[in-house]
């Protein structure tokens, strides 16, 4: 029996043709593309993701930091308690919320970098993001590495919530060459919170 090809190949030209075309038929879910360094989301701007060796980092995921898309001060004391050891705190990537809480709880705290960035709040298509922190020291050299694409920095230095000392913490020059560096707690620094997701 001979197979008739012009009634064949047509059929096969229509299936394959609404198969691509159900990809866009109203009602069915694009493929979700992950946001990349520069993108617009979760109430701010893409800073950072996770790379191989990476802390956190899984295979096939897309997790990162997301920087406020702008600061939170333009000049203000790392904490009102500026000659204690708060403690514990970390440069590494991924400790700058554990480190915003332990400044927070250090008994006499009323004021800090960590508290400007725990308060800030941002509300887009009615979801609240809350969950904001002071970079660590690690974290906060993703934003100068990625300074250019993030926008929006002052050519200054801005806090970390790693602490050096009693009576220094590390900042991060955003400007020139961005080094990192420790300054009193007591001096007036920039302030530019992180959110992880």
């Amino acid at each position: 029996m001979k197979l008739n090809t012009k009634i064949i190949l047509p059929i096969l030209l229509i299936s394959a043709l609404l198969i691509l075309l159900a990809g866009c038929l109203p009602g069915l879910t694009p493929p979700v593309t992950p946001p990349e360094v520069g993108d617009s989301y979760g109430g701010g701007i893409v800073a950072y993701i996770l790379q191989s060796g990476d802390p956190g980092y899984i295979s096939g995921q897309t997790h990162g930091l997301i920087a406020a898309t702008e600061d939170q001060s333009t000049g203000m004391a790392w904490s009102n308690i500026t000659s204690t050891l708060v403690g514990g705190t970390d440069t590494a990537y991924g400790t700058g919320a554990a480190n915003t809480t332990k400044i927070i709880a250090q008994a006499g705290h009323s004021s800090s970098a960590a508290k400007v960035c725990a308060d800030y709040t941002v509300t887009v298509n009615s979801v609240t993001y809350d969950d904001w922190y002071l970079p660590s020291k690690d974290e906060l050299n993703k934003l100068y590495l990625n300074k250019v694409i993030i926008g929006g920095f002052a050519d200054d230095l801005y806090w970390s919530s790693s602490e050096d000392s009693a009576g220094y913490a590390w900042l991060q020059w955003l400007g020139g060459g961005g080094g990192q560096g420790v300054g009193s707690k007591g001096n007036g620094q920039r302030v530019r919170a992180v959110r992880a997701f």
